[in-house]
């Protein structure tokens, strides 16, 4: 199989565009990809097939493409064994978790912060078996995207 670039080409451009994308999403934010829509997974499958030229560029043959997703998982690889073991390096990429309600009470512009409507916030509460917000002790937006919900005494 002859590439039309040499093999290091295409190892390059993956690490390449897994590194912009990684930086893309922490700068757009935690939230946009942590609960799937619609409308994120459209976005998605647009992002990957715009992404694929940018790995292979015409080159059609198989062995292109798999030098670049080879690249790619061995940089993740990468990064999650040195987030493992540098925490502030895991923060910077991660990012934090952010406090959305606590005590029952949305924190001021909290849901604004993040993009979140109150019918989605409403609705993450309706899927933990919660009727209001008076019923959280505390719901958090992790960094992985996830809403995580801590329920008052009463309720546990």
């Amino acid at each position: 199989m002859h590439l039309s670039d040499p093999w290091w080409v295409y190892a390059l451009r993956g690490a390449g565009v897994y590194l912009g994308l990684l930086i893309l999403l922490r700068l757009v934010g935690k939230r946009s990809f942590g609960e799937m829509t619609t409308f994120d997974i459209v976005v998605l499958m647009l992002v990957g097939g715009t992404l694929r030229t940018a790995i292979i560029g015409d080159d059609r043959k198989p062995l292109a493409a798999i030098i670049g997703v080879l690249a790619i998982v061995l940089l993740d690889k990468g990064v999650a064994w040195a987030c493992a073991r540098w925490s502030g390096l895991e923060r910077l990429i991660e990012g934090r978790a952010s406090v959305l309600a606590r005590n029952g009470q949305v924190i001021e512009g909290a849901l604004r912060k993040h993009d979140m409507s109150e019918e989605a916030f409403h609705r993450v509460l309706r899927e933990k078996g919660l009727r209001e917000v008076g019923d959280v002790a505390e719901v958090r937006l992790e960094a992985n995207g996830k809403i995580s919900v801590l329920k008052t005494a009463r309720h546990e």
